[in-house]
């Protein structure tokens, strides 16, 4: 079975051709560099995000912008955003501050993405 792919690993967007046999990629054609090649298996066996959200912060209305401190499994991202959502985040708050711990049982934190001083 042939799957077509655009690649996301840099800005070229390589069209990708890739040829599968049940969970197995045989070919990978149409890539310019080897990230390239490397986005078109990952993406057909085991594909993974950044997950990016918003997070409660205690005694505030405004949320804190977050995300995971590397990708998560694809058909994990709802499950990390309903934790996000239902975590509430204490301040003073730094960028780069873990704020859920290897979320999901993963081995991602997720993340501050700016700063909230105290209230």
């Amino acid at each position: 079975m042939k799957k077509e792919l655009t690649c996301i690993g840099c800005p070229m967007g390589c069209r990708i051709t890739a040829e599968m046999e049940g969970d197995s990629v045989l070919r990978v054609e149409g890539f310019t560099c080897r990230v390239g090649e490397r986005y078109a298996r990952e993406e057909l066996t085991n594909p993974r995000r950044v997950v990016t959200a918003l997070c409660p912060v205690a005694g505030s209305r405004v949320p804190l912008a977050v995300k995971t401190s590397r990708p998560v499994d694809k058909r994990l991202i709802f499950d990390c955003l309903a934790a996000i959502a239902a975590h509430t985040a204490q301040p003073p708050i730094r960028m780069g501050d873990v704020i859920i711990r290897s979320v999901c049982g993963t081995d991602a934190d997720v993340i501050a993405t700016q700063h909230r001083p105290c209230l």
